[in-house]
C-alpha cells in the first residue's frame, strides 16, 4: 500500500504548524522525516496516522494492504507504550485479542514476531525486567504483529542510549532486509536517518514546508557508521537545518 499526501495543512487556532505538504510514501521502503524542533514532524505523522485531521488536504491510501494485515497503520513510540502488569508475550497478545484469531493462530503470530526480533528467550518476562532496548524490541515486535502496511514510528530511539540505538538499528536494517517493510520515520537523530531512510524528508522550521527530499540509494544493509558517503549525507542534511535550528530553539526557549 501506498499513501499520497496532498497539500496537507494544519493550524492549531491561529498557528500554522504544517502547509502545504505534498508527498508520496512508496511501498517497502523507508521514509525518514527530519527539521528543527516544533517544525511539525510529529504532527504529520499523527495526521499520516488518522490520529489528527489536517486543517486542509488529504491522505490517501493507494493498493492493497498486505496478505493477512489486521492493522493497516500501527505506530511505535519513544516511551514504548507497555503495560507493566503483562509478560512480553501478553503485551503483543494485547493487539490481536480484538481480531477474534483461533488460539493456535494467535500463538503462532507470536511465536513468529518473538522469533524475528530476538526475544523467544524472554516471552514470559516482565516489561520491569527489561532494558530499554528489550523494551523497544517488545514494541516493535507488537507492531509486527499485526503485519501492518505501514509502521508509523515517532522518535522510536530517542530514549536510549548510543549504544542501544546503534544495535536497534541493526535489528531493524537486518528485519527490512529479511522481509521489507514500509515505514514513515520521524527522527531528530541525523545520523538514524541516514542509517535507515531510503528517502528523506528536511522540513522547515514552522510552519513546516517541505525543503528538500534526499535520496540514498545505498542498500540498507551496506549502511555503517563512519561510511564517507553517509557522513557526507549527513553533513546535507545538517547544512540544510542549522540556521534554521538555532533559530527554531530560540523561538522555543523565549515561548
Amino acid at each position: 500500500m501506498d499513501l499520497t499526501l496532498s497539500n496537507l495543512t494544519h493550524r492549531y487556532g491561529a498557528t500554522e504548524v504544517l502547509s502545504g505538504i505534498d508527498l508520496d510514501i512508496a511501498h517497502g521502503r523507508i521514509l525518514c522525516i527530519v527539521g528543527p524542533s516544533g517544525c511539525g514532524k510529529s504532527t504529520l505523522l499523527r495526521m499520516i496516522g488518522g490520529l489528527e485531521r489536517p486543517t486542509s488536504g488529504s491522505v490517501l491510501q493507494r493498493g492493497a494492504v498486505p496478505p493477512d494485515c489486521l492493522n493497516p497503520l500501527t505506530y511505535i513510540f519513544q516511551d514504548f507504550a507497555l503495560l507493566p502488569w503483562r509478560s512480553v508475550a501478553g503485551n503483543i497478545a494485547l493487539v490481536l485479542e480484538d481480531h477474534r484469531l483461533p488460539g493456535p493462530r494467535r500463538d503462532q503470530i507470536i511465536a513468529d514476531v518473538l522469533a524475528r526480533t530476538n526475544l523467544t528467550e524472554f516471552r514470559n518476562a516482565w516489561p520491569r525486567q527489561l532494558s530499554g532496548g528489550m523494551k523497544q524490541r517488545v514494541a516493535i515486535a507488537r507492531a509486527l504483529a499485526v503485519n501492518p502496511a505501514v509502521m508509523l514510528m515517532d522518535e522510536p530511539l530517542s530514549a536510549l542510549d548510543a549504544q542501544t540505538r546503534e544495535l536497534l538499528m541493526d535489528d531493524l536494517v537486518a528485519l527490512w532486509t529479511r522481509a521489507p517493510f514500509t515505514a514513515v520515520y520521524v527522527t531528530h537523530n541525523l545520523a538514524e536517518a541516514v542509517r535507515l531512510g531510503h528517502r528523506i524528508v528536511v522540513l522547515s522550521r514552522r510552519p513546516g514546508r517541505i525543503r528538500e527530499i534526499v535520496e540514498i540509494d545505498t542498500p540498507l544493509a551496506d549502511r555503517h557508521a563512519g561510511d564517507p558517503a553517509l557522513e557526507a549525507h549527513q553533513a546535507h542534511l545538517w547544512q540544510l537545518m542549522r540556521d534554521e535550528a538555532a533559530a527554531a530553539d530560540m523561538e522555543l526557549q523565549n515561548g
